[in-house]
């Protein structure tokens, strides 16, 4: 029996594509960017004596960068993900960084397989700028986790600041010196503007509309009432935490609940491409009897349709809204 190992091939070069996006990144930024870091990025860039203007510029150029190059073609499909992720690379260099794995990843298919060049061109394109993609998205749905982990331990920490007779601007002075990346560097960029003459609620309510995050418009909503109309702050964050609260551990629950049913709609999206990769790899010439058929061809689109439309109605399925 002869046994093909491309299909195992191109899965091991995918998986150097991702590393070595996460390998550029890290050696670009080191562990400034590092979401697991006890001191947040803003504090580590004012300990090493940049100023606080320098640091603002910087970080607000990185928190909106993606946002506003949607119109660089393709790029939309990418910008938004990028945008909450925060990813410190610039659209250009992001570019680029598809291109150049792009031909890596082709350099490794022309070594290590047998394909045609106009096939070997398309799978590097696709795994270059795929790669860049999911690894984006992955970086980005961990981000938003964290910053819905930070933010109830934040709001709670603004409150016990307000109790003891600080002032709300210092109060948010410090949240973004005692809370983690990456809700501490988002915090301090409020601080940062609020003390260069920006609003406070509206500082707030365009990091909410960037992040795209509820709870963060909750918490802008909270201080632009309390501006306008008064009232104790205090109590007002307080009762915002314990909503907060609530909501996470009714999405934590909503989770556990679903658990089964995910891994369930996962499987059965992924098993019929895995067992094909797995046919092809034991038995090469399997389809080789009806691949000439007429028919081959439009039941492989069918079924593609099929393994489509199963991962929107499982997703479907399983997305139950909180």
């Amino acid at each position: 029996m002869e046994i093909s190992a491309e299909p195992i091939i191109y899965g091991l070069i995918f998986i150097a594509v991702l590393a070595l996006v996460e390998g550029i990144y890290l050696t670009a930024f080191g562990k400034s960017i590092s979401l697991n870091s006890r001191v947040n990025r803003r504090l580590d860039l004012l300990e090493k004596g940049a100023g606080r203007e320098k640091v603002m510029d910087q970080l607000r150029k990185e928190m909106t960068q993606h946002i506003k190059s949607q119109s660089i073609p393709f790029y939309s499909l990418l910008a938004e993900k990028a945008q909450k992720a925060n990813i410190a690379f610039t659209p250009i260099q992001l570019i680029l960084i598809m291109i150049v794995l792009s031909g890596l990843a082709f350099v490794g298919m022309t070594f290590g397989t047998g394909a045609s060049t106009p096939v070997r061109a398309a799978v590097a394109v696709a795994m270059g700028v795929g790669g860049v993609y999911v690894w984006v998205g992955h970086k980005a749905k961990k981000r938003l986790s964290m910053i819905e982990e930070q933010l109830p331990e934040a709001v709670e920490l603004m409150v016990r600041s307000l109790r003891v007779g600080h002032p709300f601007s210092s109060s948010i002075g410090i949240v973004a010196q005692e809370i983690p990346d990456p809700l501490g560097s988002e915090i301090g960029m409020i601080a940062d503007e609020a003390a260069y003459g920006r609003d406070m609620g509206e500082a707030l309510k365009h990091m909410a509309e960037r992040i795209g995050m509820q709870d963060l418009r909750f918490l802008a909503v909270a201080v632009s009432i309390q501006q306008q109309a008064g009232g104790n702050l205090a109590e007002i964050l307080d009762g915002l935490a314990k909503v907060i609260r609530a909501r996470f551990k009714l999405f934590r629950r909503v989770k556990a609940i679903t658990a089964e049913a995910k891994w369930s709609s996962n499987f059965l999206s992924g098993f019929p491409l895995v067992a094909l990769v797995g046919i092809n790899v034991a038995q090469p010439n399997y389809y080789d009897k009806v691949r000439e058929t007429i028919y081959f061809t439009p039941a492989c689109l069918v079924v593609g349709a099929f393994l489509v439309a199963n991962v929107f109605v499982m997703r479907a399925l399983v997305n139950i809204k909180v």
